[in-house]
């Protein structure tokens, strides 16, 4: 399999893997159910309006400019794919470049379509795809997080300046494939960083 069918299919797949797990969240889970797996693993429903691990931007207006800008990047990533594709760079960085890109179409398509292809839910009810009353408009949907790994609860020790004291979980966030996918992208790119970007050899004179 050639390198750029091989990126291709890393994309397809990773996308497809991240929008049936939020689909199937979303149409079978209420808003803050939660199922623990493990003691140190859950699937905690949730929806992130704004930034990654929650944080918000803007209100509606930053929303709209977040979700822009998100298009705007992938541009920048698939240019970097593309570019990597014909410097014929080795096969773990174009996997690791196309699970960068993968993660981040993954949210942009929560971004874009879930608004307007889902309701809002009361209660103890799930969602339903394809509704008649969708619970927003194209480009301002929620992107669906559901994995928490509460590995470690309790308090900090006094002795940790400004947080000694205080309540503390690890890992604190909740997360979806998609930001997994570009957590373990920009890792393996690390971890292959002289794969990745090689130093141009300068010509003898």
């Amino acid at each position: 399999m050639s390198k750029k069918n091989i990126a291709l299919l890393t994309i397809i797949l990773a996308i497809l893997v991240d929008q049936i797990v939020k689909i199937y969240v979303k149409t079978h889970f209420f808003l803050g159910e939660e199922v623990k797996v493990f003691d140190w693993f859950k699937i905690y429903f949730v929806e992130n309006n704004g930034m990654a691990m929650g944080f918000e931007f803007g209100g509606k207006g930053g929303k709209l400019f977040l979700t822009l800008f998100r298009l705007v990047a992938v541009g920048g990533i698939i240019y970097w794919l593309v570019n990597s594709i014909k410097k014929n760079l080795p096969t773990i960085v174009l996997i690791s470049v196309a699970l960068i890109l993968a993660g981040a179409l993954g949210n942009i398509i929560d971004s874009v379509f879930y608004g307007v292809l889902f309701n809002t839910p009361y209660g103890e009810e799930v969602a339903t795809l394809f509704s008649d009353t969708p619970y927003g408009e194209l480009f301002y949907g929620k992107v669906v997080d559901m994995f928490y790994f509460p590995i470690w609860e309790g308090f900090l020790p006094e002795w940790i300046p400004f947080v000694g004291g205080d309540s503390f979980t690890f890992f604190q966030y909740i997360f979806n494939p998609a930001d997994s996918y570009i957590t373990i992208g920009v890792v393996l790119l690390f971890l292959f960083s002289k794969k990745a970007f090689p130093k141009e050899e300068k010509p003898t004179e």
